[in-house]
């Protein structure tokens, strides 16, 4: 499998702000959602898991990688994303792209996740990334 299809163009949105992180991480679900690769109650157990255990999630500079247990309301295994133009605070830390991860298993994302991550990692795509223009961003998961 490539990169496009973990994270497919109709996965990816960017938005100027969104009134706080529990809003972003529900519009940044919904395309999953949509397609019934997740149920309601993965979102939920996202929001919940930053709530317990604070802002573990925020990997770098303004990117959460979203998840919750393996399984839990994931239907299938897929991935969607989120850019703001406005940092949101989640718990303390400000955060601009939330790549939401739904993992069906505690193995099968491990690959997918790589290939994602090495995009992230690059400092000149992440940059495209955070300038939050969709088509460039959709260019780069192609």
């Amino acid at each position: 499998m490539k990169v496009k299809d973990y994270l497919p163009e109709k996965h990816i949105q960017t938005d100027e702000t969104v009134a706080d992180w529990r809003s972003a991480v529900k519009l940044a679900s919904q395309p999953l959602l949509d397609e019934a690769l997740i149920t309601s109650e993965y979102i939920e157990a996202m929001i919940q898991s930053v709530e317990e255990n604070g802002p573990y999630m925020v990997l770098a500079d303004y990117l959460a990688l979203m998840h919750a247990r393996p399984g839990e309301g994931v239907l299938e295994q897929s991935m969607s994303l989120l850019v703001t133009k406005q940092p949101i605070d989640l718990e303390g830390k400000p955060v601009r792209i939330f790549l939401v991860l739904a993992a069906a298993d505690s193995e099968s994302h491990l690959e997918s996740l790589k290939e994602i991550m090495a995009i992230f990692m690059d400092e000149e795509k992440y940059n495209v990334i955070l300038n939050g223009d969709r088509e460039q961003i959709c260019q780069l998961f192609q």
